[in-house]
């Protein structure tokens, strides 16, 4: 199986406030289905915010959530696992104690493809990074992927149709 060596594609989704907020992030240089070549992701590296972003003042007794999540479909909400089309998703948990100071913080990525013995393979051409969060708390959700390109093999093209992408 021929693979490239990895690389990095950066995608960012900026934060409409309190609903549901995507962006597309277009794989065309890297799958073609005719040509049989899949992009396969290794790991996923979330940074929640803007760098130096002032965060915003939570209130007293506050918590909350900033959640992401990556599909190979479009969405209009947060997904779960259940749904074939995701790729990785996590969170940001906060929340506050009576003086409005920060008492709780937490990232977790309930899926991520470093949790796979070999990533996630991809076979379409434009994949969706979506966020939300409870309260306007962060400016923007911004990930960096590990990658390579691979041949389309019978046993990726195996996986790709169990996966059902």
């Amino acid at each position: 199986m021929a693979k490239s060596d990895s690389f990095f594609i950066r995608a960012s989704t900026a934060t409409n406030g309190t609903t549901y907020a995507q962006s597309s992030i277009d794989l065309g240089a890297y799958v073609d289905a005719l040509g049989k070549s899949v992009l396969r992701i290794h790991n996923i590296a979330v940074q929640y915010g803007a760098p130096l972003e002032t965060p915003a003042t939570l209130t007293p007794n506050e918590d909350g959530s900033v959640c992401f999540q990556l599909t190979t479909q479009s969405q209009s909400a947060m997904i779960t696992a259940v749904n074939k089309s995701l790729i990785s998703s996590g969170q940001l948990t906060y929340a506050s104690d009576a003086n409005a100071i920060l008492s709780l913080l937490q990232e977790t990525q309930d899926i991520a493809p470093q949790d796979w013995k070999n990533g996630y393979l991809i076979g379409v051409e434009q994949i969706y990074l979506g966020v939300d969060q409870g309260a306007d708390r962060l400016s923007e959700i911004n990930i960096v992927m590990e990658c390579t390109v691979e041949t389309l093999n019978a046993s990726a093209a195996m996986a790709l149709a169990l996966s059902q992408q």
